[in-house]
């Protein structure tokens, strides 16, 4: 099997401006979902039903389809709603966010229910309301607890953004399959993204990782 290095060179400047789209997306996309995320597990925590029931029904959505639906439902359908055309690369932010929102959240709520009630209970009888309990004494010790989770989904919402690629957002996948359309080669344009991905991932990780030990010696 030979290896031609020489179409990883002409496609270097392709995939590092699909690189850097691949991590805007990612970026985006944990940004944006950490913030509904919060919101939507806030409100899924809601003791009445009536006002819970949508957010308990947005999470099972997202959760129980396909990204790649969502990202096809949010691209033909949503995107022109409001741009009255398609355009690949909104439509990923978008589909993104919502997709991690949903997985966000639930982090939020396992993080804020795994604080012992005593310190909302506490925090109420020194006068606090429930908002500024939550802000001041829940919400904080919570945030070191799933910076993990939290750093998981970042990583897996990285990779998966590589489905963003069918809807022709111009992002790490969509250049490797470029490649493999002008050259009908296979394992230089893959083996190349999977490596961009891995030493992404990995150095995902260790930065984590550091601010995980850092925020555990607070």
């Amino acid at each position: 099997m030979d290896f031609r290095l020489d179409i990883i060179v002409e496609y270097a400047p392709f995939l590092l401006k699909g690189t850097l789209l691949t991590l805007g997306l990612s970026i985006s996309g944990v940004l944006i979902g950490t913030i509904l995320g919060l919101f939507i597990g806030l409100g899924k925590i809601i003791r009445n039903r009536i006002i819970s029931s949508p957010f308990v029904c947005y999470i099972a959505f997202f959760r129980g389809t396909p990204l790649f639906v969502q990202v096809l439902i949010v691209h033909f359908g949503v995107v022109p709603l409001f741009i009255h055309e398609t355009n690949g690369i909104v439509a990923g932010i978008i589909a993104l966010s919502l997709n991690s929102a949903a997985y966000v959240a639930e982090i939020f709520r396992s993080g804020i229910q795994s604080i012992d009630k005593g310190q909302m209970e506490a925090s109420r009888s020194l006068g606090m309301t429930h908002v500024q309990a939550m802000k001041y004494v829940i919400l904080p010790q919570a945030f070191k607890r799933i910076i993990p989770p939290l750093g998981n989904e970042f990583i897996a919402l990285l990779k998966d953004s590589s489905i963003v690629s069918v809807v022709a957002a111009p992002e790490l996948m969509y250049w490797a399959t470029a490649m493999n359309t002008q050259y009908g080669r296979v394992w230089e344009p893959y083996l190349t993204a999977s490596l961009i991905y891995l030493v992404l991932t990995l150095v995902l990780s260790f930065l984590l990782n550091r601010l995980e030990r850092r925020l555990a010696t607070e």
